[in-house]
């Protein structure tokens, strides 16, 4: 690849630069830019002025087909981009969807739009901080896995997010098909017809594109929280939680925003979170997808 590419942050993230003011992203090669994200994990595009529709239409051209998200508010009309988590507050680690594996995205993206003082996007590597984790607490998670779930989700927003279909009963024979396929998913249909869905999996994942094992899930969240983290209905030890806190710290990465930048994330290798900021002018959008069979 013929341009600008520098690293970002300490370890494998990567920006590429835009070669003049008036680039199109979907002039670059689709190879060479697969070829860097697979190599890197977290690629930075910065120059190239970047739009919602064109952070839209680029996931699409690298053949990943764009995945719906009802938990954010969406800013296009086919549901598929949308701001990120309201408020100013810090956002912990996390990966997109890692509450349930059966819905995890391959690829996270953000776009910003207005940057301000604070605010920046933070990214932490799971493999990076499952090879620094201690013995004892490696073990913990490789015997134990987590449980994570969510209660009262509409159906409807259940079908068109994830499953297809038009009906209530079509949303649950997709959830059956998700049983019977994915050990750990369950769900259970409320009164009101809202969803309880729940899935124990392991909190160690194989990375999509180069099959290592990294602690990219939503422990660090549903421990702020204050929630259960395994399935048996415990909660963190004190002293994993106070490991986790300091391999969090010592390798947390960081996006210092300008106007137009995009980012993708490897949503299986890399968590991504935020710092606090005060300025509500901050624009940062969002969209999901997954690599297209097609």
């Amino acid at each position: 690849m013929k341009r600008k590419i520098e690293s970002l942050g300490r370890g494998s993230g990567k920006i590429i630069y835009s070669t003049n003011d008036c680039e199109d992203i979907l002039s670059l090669s689709k190879a060479e830019t697969l070829e860097l994200f697979k190599s890197s994990g977290v690629v930075l595009f910065r120059g190239f002025g970047i739009t919602p529709t064109y952070m839209e239409s680029f996931s699409e051209k690298l053949n990943f087909r764009c995945t719906k998200n009802f938990s954010k508010e969406s800013i296009d009309s086919f549901d598929f981009v949308n701001l990120v988590e309201e408020g100013m507050d810090a956002i912990p680690a996390h990966a997109e969807h890692a509450s349930f594996s059966v819905i995890r995205p391959d690829v996270i993206w953000f776009g910003c739009k207005t940057p301000v003082q604070g605010g920046e996007t933070l990214f932490w590597d799971g493999v990076q901080i499952w090879n620094e984790m201690s013995k004892n607490t490696k073990q913990l998670f490789i015997e134990k896995k987590v449980k994570m779930s969510i209660d009262n989700v509409p159906w409807n927003e259940l079908n068109e997010w994830i499953l297809g279909g038009e009906t209530l009963e079509d949303c649950k024979q997709s959830l059956d098909n998700l049983a019977d396929n994915f050990e750990g998913f369950s769900y259970h249909i409320n009164e009101d017809s809202t969803i309880l869905v729940q899935d124990i999996t392991s909190a160690v994942v194989k990375t999509k594109n180069s099959n290592q094992d990294a602690f990219c899930n939503f422990v660090w969240v549903s421990h702020e929280r204050g929630n259960e983290i395994f399935e048996d209905g415990s909660k963190l030890p004190e002293e994993v939680a106070d490991e986790l806190q300091k391999l969090y710290d010592k390798f947390a990465e960081e996006i210092p925003w300008q106007a137009g930048d995009l980012v993708m994330i490897d949503n299986s290798r890399f968590m991504h979170g935020r710092r606090e900021f005060k300025d509500n002018r901050r624009l940062i959008y969002t969209l999901t997808s997954n690599l297209s069979l097609h």
